[in-house]
């Protein structure tokens, strides 16, 4: 995919809502063709049982909006041993010179200037 082996520093975010779900020194390179990742950003990623294709795997969702990351295997580097398997598509990528303004800060901004004139 498009991010399995773009080592930029910055954030990966979800591409339907634009919550901060990896950091690039989370990033790793597993060889498994997707981009890999030893932790995510702790509260905003979901587990659940992923039963689909006749196997059992862990799926990994955005816990702001639901849409689905990836999944999660037990093969990742140490401490935690842990790969999340994530599709390229779900994510973006923003560095802090790129970061993309959210909603929230848009009208933030708009409030303040209006406060301001």
């Amino acid at each position: 995919g498009k991010f399995d082996k773009h080592y930029e520093n910055g954030d990966y975010v979800c591409a339907g809502c634009g919550e901060i779900l990896y950091s690039s020194k989370t990033k790793y390179n597993s060889g498994c063709g997707w981009p890999a990742f030893s932790a995510g950003m702790e509260g905003k990623i979901d587990e659940s049982i992923d039963t689909s294709f006749g196997r059992i795997r862990t799926e990994i969702t955005c816990s702001n909006c639901g849409g689905h990351l990836g999944h999660v295997f037990n093969d990742g580097p140490a401490p935690a041993g842990i790969r999340h398997c994530v599709n390229s598509a779900s994510l973006k990528f923003h560095t802090k010179e790129t970061k993309e303004w959210t909603g929230d800060e848009v009208i933030g901004l708009k409030l303040m200037y209006f406060l301001l004139k």
